[in-house]
């Protein structure tokens, strides 16, 4: 007759009927302490014996037989032991006790599984295991590193659950041990770069994020700061494109160890650097627990010093050299984006500044920095908004003083950062091709601006409006289109309309700026050349361009004639004088007629005026007013 588990049985209180009797025997018998209190930690219970359970564990393989269910706990794969309800172990299968103990003897039985399985390291594990002998919870798992018999160790899947209708729990455990391994192996690819065996981005980030715990270094006595040398290598793209991606790879794993072993030389008693390969030529060394930024500026010249060195790969020397940008702080108040933001920003600096070097990184700097990013990003919804407004600085006639025309000056009425000239933004603009929707607003607003003091002061001489072309508005619109379309708009007679170039993007001039040059001055538009004799100052090329105005820069003009000498007599730079002169000359040859900017003082004016100088501009006639000021100028001279 085959065995069946009853109601209220253990899983391995299998009955027959030669035992009937002394089950009934022993089930007469009081029961001894077979429990133990709730604040019982793990371990033997004193005073328990062994329930009849345990002795059929111990039966003989003749009469385990007899039972198809004991057999297949016996001889399962899977590990398994039976607990009860005070948590010693009451039976095991066979490959329980071969992962635990090493071999099929009995010396597992009678032990607390809590202790043998390390339940009981932690509160809150101890208090769920506890928890499902009771029958109040119904599963446990955890992942255990236990300690095999033989010395070495095994990770196990233990699996807590009690047996339904019994009052024996049964653990289950899983051998995952290769699977840790192999699990630890993938770690290993997943967070080392595959070239230099160095830690990759990943590994890096995660340890810059674990460093920026704050709440790490609390009651430690360690420093709390962190710091960082980022290291790009100076030319590498030229070792790939010339030698090839082997060479470059081998150039990369070098460099590797040379930043290893420099990080071993920098160990301190608080850890080694970590180094790390971020991608490209690019490398990281972060020092937790820095001492300040004297450490990192000594890890960074050591850096500096070991990759000056010839690299002698396969046969092939190549000398390299490289930029690092460093970052020392305090972690506090630190995140992981500002840091490499701080890093990324002083490494720009360093290949900035030349190169080969190393820079620190500077608040202030960085501040400077951060508001011409924020410049940049504002200009185009700034248009948007209305934030600029026209100034106009008056062009006076040297022979009478008379007004001949006005020069269109944007200014950036900026919510955050008041009023701005265009030095601060008009670079911005070029760069990033808002001056194009910028230049266009100036010259529409311009435009309408000229034909308005034009109805508004029919008896005055009418004022010629300058505005200012960025060369990328010839390249990146149709100049021409919006200038005759304005013009169009606003009824303003071309010749009235002057557009200022700067000289290096007229002079050499071919294909499409110099046709819409060439188009411009058709249209009857007046063409000027501005700060001119700074740039190439090609006079043969200036004689083929349609232009007719030319703007000397200031420079000449402030050493022309100062008065600023010693006593208030006047000094002068007679080479200035020279070139001002022989400019002025060459112009009129040309049929070109001359502005000079910057004029402040009458003895300046003076002398322009006799070498014949036709108009001048600067602080001695006018600043830049708003257009009621030059609208006030028409009305006295009109008067």
């Amino acid at each position: 007759m085959i065995g069946t588990l009853s109601a209220g049985t253990r899983p391995h209180q299998i009955t027959h009927p030669d035992d009937a009797e002394r089950e009934r025997a022993v089930s007469a018998q009081p029961e001894g302490p077979t429990t133990a209190t709730d604040t019982c930690p793990p371990g033997p219970r004193p005073g328990h014996t062994l329930t009849e359970s345990a002795e059929r564990a111990q039966e003989p393989p003749e009469a385990q037989a007899r039972n198809p269910l004991r057999s297949a706990f016996l001889a399962s794969p899977l590990a398994m032991i039976v607990v009860d309800p005070a948590g010693l172990i009451v039976a095991a299968n066979t490959a329980a006790r071969v992962l635990l103990d090493g071999a099929g003897g009995d010396a597992l039985t009678g032990r607390d599984a809590a202790e043998l399985l390390d339940l009981g390291s932690d509160p809150r594990t101890w208090n769920a295991y506890r928890e499902v002998l009771r029958g109040r919870q119904a599963r446990l798992t955890r992942t255990r590193r236990l300690k095999h018999a033989t010395g070495r160790s095994v990770w196990a899947q233990i699996t807590v659950g009690p047996v339904p209708g019994t009052e024996t729990t049964l653990i289950s455990l899983t051998d995952i041990s290769a699977r840790r391994e192999l699990a630890a192996r993938l770690r290993h690819l997943e967070m080392h770069d595959p070239v230099t065996r160095l830690p990759n981005r990943a590994l890096f980030f995660e340890r810059v994020t674990a460093a920026l715990e704050t709440g790490a270094y609390e009651g430690t006595g360690a420093t709390g700061r962190v710091g960082l040398c980022y290291l790009d290598l100076d030319g590498f793209k030229a070792v790939n494109d010339t030698l090839g991606h082997h060479v470059g790879d081998r150039l990369l794993t070098a460099v590797a160890d040379r930043l290893t072993r420099c990080a071993e030389l920098a160990a301190t008693a608080t850890g080694t650097p970590l180094v790390a390969r971020l991608g490209g030529d690019e490398f990281a060394l972060l020092v937790e627990d820095s001492t300040g930024t004297e450490q990192l500026a000594d890890l960074a010249e050591s850096v500096l010093a070991a990759l000056q060195e010839p690299f002698d790969l396969a046969g092939q020397r190549l000398s390299v050299s490289a930029s690092i940008g460093v970052v020392e702080r305090h972690v506090s108040g630190t995140t992981t984006t500002g840091l490499m933001q701080a890093a990324d920003t002083t490494l720009y600096w360093a290949k900035a500044d030349g190169k080969a070097r190393w820079t620190l990184f500077d608040p202030e700097r960085n501040a400077h920095r951060m508001t011409r990013q924020a410049l940049s990003s504002g200009l185009r919804p700034a248009v948007e908004r209305g934030e600029f407004v026209l100034e106009y600085q008056p062009l006076v006639r040297m022979a009478d003083g008379g007004l001949s025309g006005v020069e269109a000056l944007v200014r950036w009425r900026h919510p955050q950062f008041g009023l701005l000239t265009p030095n601060r933004f008009i670079g911005l603009a070029e760069e990033d091709g808002s001056i194009v929707q910028l230049g266009r607003w100036v010259l529409r607003t311009a435009c309408r601006q000229a034909r308005a003091w034009q109805l508004a002061h029919p008896e005055a001489e009418p004022v010629v409006v300058s505005v200012n072309v960025a060369v990328r508005q010839v390249w990146d619109s149709d100049l021409v289109a919006d200038v005759a379309q304005i013009l169009e708009e606003t009824r303003l007679p071309p010749h009235l309309l002057q557009l200022e170039l700067t000289e290096s993007a007229v002079m050499g001039s071919a294909g499409r700026p110099l046709q819409a040059l060439q188009a411009l001055s058709g249209m009857g538009v007046a063409i000027a050349i501005d700060d001119f004799g700074t740039g190439y100052s090609n006079l043969a090329y200036l004689s083929r361009l349609p232009v007719s105005v030319l703007k000397l820069d200031g420079s000449f003009v402030r050493g022309f004639q100062d008065g600023g000498g010693h006593g208030g007599a006047a000094t002068s730079d007679p080479a200035d004088a020279m070139i001002v002169e022989a400019l002025v000359q060459l112009a009129h040859r040309l049929g070109l007629t001359v502005i000079a900017e910057c004029v402040e003082t009458s003895e300046q004016a003076e002398r322009l005026r006799r070498i014949g100088c036709d108009t001048g501009q600067g602080w001695l006639y006018s600043r830049a007013v708003a257009a009621e000021g030059i609208s006030a100028l028409l009305a006295g001279s009109a008067a």
